[in-house]
């Protein structure tokens, strides 16, 4: 029963790779075939749909509720011109000097990455970042892969992020938040050193010199006049309050969102932009808020006694269970989270998690360690996503260029974070 499931499983890798199918409706499509696979009945205790469907759909609706904020909060500081001040403070600052220009930029896309993720984070970031970027001669795909290091050095801050990993793998806030500070000073390096390294390595481009000009900001964002300096700290408030004040994390995101509207907006304007950008926000979260859907479904599924029963024995037959083959392993793997692969953890990633945490083979937190270090990969290199889609495309180039240019400096992120994994909870 246990290789039919996995089977299953590859049978839906090559549906999502192939594009067939989009990865939400493969994962759902997946979920139901497990579960009754694994010997599910229709209807009842552990059944298909009261227990894969019906408690599986909601079961990330906390994430899902994150996200939507998040993407509010972003809609905000992309419309009052927040991140757009901020950028080009740091370009201001910097000058004609190419290095200082992309640690700039570099900065305001960690700060942005705290707050929102996927292209509405690139977007902010990138759409005066990478033009500035390329016209001080920094090479088109050293700025897209800065935009997309910086976002993933904010992704260990975002609120959103944690949300999802406590409630999938069933952990509290405080033990994802804790490994999430262990893991920010790989991504954080790995970033200042992809900039200092690639800015030097493949010299300046002088923007003339360009066969093709980089995309222009929209027009409306040339009109926004600068946001108040102190409307600038609306992505630390979020951080403030979860991190220092240890307030949950929907309540931190609400203060963001009201802090960026009080601080930029008159009384008499409030309700319509508040309507209005969250409204925008929803178009923005529906794909990630369906795919999450989705990956309840299928984490429900993996988790019937029946599934668990059927993989434990092959799954715990190929896991590592020293540390150093655990980190050899795991670290050999990571372009399987690439392309939409079987370890990716917005996809057939978290089952596998929910497969190796219900099953016993590895402790929750360790799991967490996979998982968010696969995570960091995935954000930056995988030329499915859509921040590097958007990223590469909107500086001139392929996503592929820019995930051979960033993965070396990624997968070593996840070979720190598999370390400390190792020694840590192994």
């Amino acid at each position: 029963m246990g290789v039919v499931i996995l089977l299953v499983m590859a049978a839906g890798v090559a549906a999502m790779l192939t594009r067939r199918l989009p990865t939400a409706f493969a994962l759902v499509i997946l979920g139901v075939v497990i579960a009754f696979v694994a010997g599910a009945p229709l209807t009842g205790e552990n059944s298909v749909l009261d227990t894969v469907v019906q408690t599986g759909a909601p079961l990330l609706a906390a994430t899902m509720i994150a996200i939507l904020l998040g993407s509010w909060l972003g809609k905000l500081l992309d419309e009052t011109g927040i991140a757009g001040t901020l950028v080009r403070k740091i370009v201001e600052f910097g000058g004609d000097r190419p290095v200082v220009v992309a640690l700039g930029v570099l900065a305001v896309s960690t700060l942005v990455g705290t707050v929102t993720g996927s292209a509405p984070a690139a977007m902010l970031a990138g759409i005066i970042g990478i033009p500035a970027m390329i016209a001080v001669g920094i090479p088109k795909v050293t700025a897209a892969g800065t935009i997309l290091m910086g976002i993933a050095a904010g992704m260990p801050f975002e609120l959103p992020i944690w949300q999802f990993f406590s409630t999938a793998l069933e952990l509290p806030v405080d033990t994802v938040r804790g490994f999430m500070m262990k893991l920010f000073p790989f991504a954080l390096a790995a970033a200042v050193l992809f900039v200092l390294i690639e800015t030097r390595r493949r010299g300046v481009e002088h923007a003339w010199s360009l066969k093709s000009a980089s995309p222009k900001p929209a027009s409306r964002r040339k009109q926004l006049a600068d946001a108040p300096w102190y409307a600038l700290l609306t992505p630390l408030v979020p951080l403030v309050l979860a991190l220092g004040f240890e307030v949950a994390i929907l309540p931190s995101m609400l203060a963001g969102v009201l802090y960026a509207l009080v601080t930029t907006t008159r009384p008499r304007d409030m309700n319509k932009r508040l309507l209005r950008t969250l409204y925008g926000a929803f178009e923005v979260a529906a794909a990630p808020i369906v795919l999450f859907v989705a990956i309840g479904i299928l984490l429900a599924a993996v988790k019937l006694p029946g599934a668990v029963e059927s993989l434990e024995p092959l799954v715990k037959a190929v896991s590592p269970q020293h540390p150093v083959l655990f980190v050899l392993v795991f670290t050999l793997l990571v372009p399987l989270c690439l392309y939409r692969g079987p370890l990716n953890v917005y996809g057939l990633g978290a089952g596998i998690a929910g497969v190796l945490i219900a099953a016993g083979i590895y402790p929750a937190v360790a799991v967490l360690g996979l998982a968010t270090s696969y995570n960091q990969v995935f954000g930056v290199s995988d030329p499915t996503s859509t921040q590097t889609v958007w990223s590469a495309q909107y500086a001139g180039v392929t996503p592929q260029q820019v995930m051979l240019r960033t993965l070396p400096y990624v997968w070593a992120v996840a070979l720190g974070g598999f370390c400390v994994t190792a020694a840590s909870y192994l």
